[in-house]
């Protein structure tokens, strides 16, 4: 119980704390945790889109709500921006800001409401659970032209994860952890084909694929193809658990940035633990840094504000 307990104190250096509504909105948490279930009871497939959108909010500003935002006519905002347009879930966001709304007025942030909904989606599917600290601002800005230069690429190699990561003061394991999330969801072909088709420029394939994976990815994926969908974790793409590890080790992943964790001592070692039948810390593990990716730039106190529409500023 020691680890929650300092990162608990470190959250509240920041201005975050432990049920931060409880005076101002006593039934803020278990409104979003009902809109929440009620959604991914329906869609489960929601589950791993909400969990990306606060991972993509947070290394974009930090975890500010910055895209939330829509562009403007004078502005082209970070849901425009090339990695963002097919992230999904944005109704999700806003049914549950509206019945906060109805129920406190001002009160709870969308910056909060992502970090929530996006523990209790995981939760709904049967991952773990983790203390949320609350208390985030709304941040007011959102640029487009930010977002390339601070998210994770699938086609990144360790150096640039382990770069990327370390300026958002993640280490090397919150890197291996959080890529555990690929144990659920989908991506288009083409966030990988250049691996199939195109790996060097001369049209190669990738030599650290599985050469039996690389078939079956061809037979789904041909050459251009922006629309069909694969598993990240076939066979257990709905299951929140450790098999997607056990890919990693049998070079069957998607995406080059998986690949890479095999090319880092710490996190191959990670992978490796993770991979065994037993004493796996994963859910452990993932709790831990999504409570360090959510204190990634936020603002609090007298900082940003509290939207009442997630899309809009105030």
């Amino acid at each position: 119980m020691l680890v929650p307990f300092v990162l608990e104190l470190a959250y509240a250096d920041q201005g975050l704390t432990l049920g931060f509504y409880k005076a101002s909105c006593p039934s803020a948490e278990d409104i979003v945790k009902a809109k929440t279930k009620s959604y991914i009871s329906r869609v489960p497939s929601l589950a791993p889109s909400l969990l990306r959108l606060h991972f993509h909010d947070c290394f974009v500003r930090g975890c500010e709500g910055s895209v939330l935002l829509n562009s403007t006519s004078k502005n082209t905002a970070e849901k425009s921006a090339g990695p963002n347009l097919s992230l999904r879930g944005f109704q999700v966001i806003d049914g549950v800001k509206t019945a906060l709304e109805k129920q406190c007025p001002g009160v709870v942030s969308c910056a909060d409401i992502l970090a929530l909904v996006a523990r209790d989606a995981v939760m709904e599917i049967g991952g773990p659970s983790w203390p949320v600290l609350t208390g985030r601002r709304d941040g007011r800005v959102s640029l487009a032209t930010e977002v390339s230069n601070n998210l994770p690429a699938p086609f990144f190699n360790i150096t640039q994860l382990s770069t990327i990561f370390a300026s958002k003061g993640l280490t090397v394991k919150d890197l291996a952890v959080l890529s555990g999330a690929h144990t659920i969801g989908v991506s288009h072909c083409a966030s990988f084909s250049p691996r199939l088709y195109n790996f060097t420029g001369k049209g190669d394939t990738d030599p650290s694929l599985d050469p039996s994976y690389v078939a079956k990815l061809k037979e789904a994926c041909k050459p251009k193809d922006a629309t069909t969908l694969v598993e990240m974790d076939p066979g257990s793409f709905r299951t929140f658990d450790t098999h997607f590890y056990t890919l990693v080790g049998k070079r069957r992943v998607l995406f080059n940035s998986d690949s890479a964790l095999l090319d880092d001592h710490t996190a191959s070692a990670y992978v490796r633990a993770q991979a065994l039948p037993e004493g796996s810390t994963f859910f452990n593990d993932f709790g831990e840094s999504m409570m360090n990716m959510g204190r990634i730039g936020v603002l609090t106190g007298s900082s940003g504000e509290i939207r009442k529409h997630c899309a809009f500023v105030n």
